[in-house]
C-alpha cells in the first residue's frame, strides 16, 4: 500500500466516528437550541361546555425565534374512550424538539 493511500484511509478511519455519531434529524422535525421555559402558565380552566368535553392544557411553542404560550382548550374526543396525551418538549443530542400532543 502506498503511503497516499494509508494517509488517505487513516484520514478516513479517524473521521468515521464523527459521520456517524450524530445521525440527521427525521424529516419534519425542527430542532431549538434553547430548552422551553422551565414552569407552565396558571390557566384558569372554567366550566366545560358539555359533559362529554376534556381540558386539553396550554403548551409553549416555538414561534419566530422564541417560546410563547398557546392557552389550553375545551376539545371533544373522537371517540367514547379517548384519552388526551399531552405534547412535551423533549431533547437529544441535536437539541429540543416538540411531540405533538394526541388523542389516544
Amino acid at each position: 500500500m502506498t503511503l497516499r493511500k494509508r494517509v488517505g484511509f487513516l484520514m478516513f478511519v479517524a473521521v468515521l466516528p464523527l459521520l456517524t455519531a450524530c445521525p440527521p434529524p427525521p424529516p419534519g422535525r425542527i430542532y431549538i437550541r434553547t430548552g422551553p421555559p422551565p414552569a407552565v402558565q396558571v390557566e384558569v380552566v372554567g366550566t366545560a361546555p358539555g359533559p362529554e368535553f376534556v381540558w386539553v392544557p396550554g403548551y409553549h411553542r416555538w414561534e419566530e425565534g422564541r417560546y410563547v404560550w398557546v392557552a389550553g382548550r375545551w376539545d371533544r374526543p373522537p371517540h367514547a374512550r379517548a384519552r388526551w396525551v399531552a405534547g412535551r418538549w423533549r431533547h437529544d443530542r441535536n437539541g429540543w424538539f416538540w411531540v405533538e400532543g394526541r388523542w389516544r
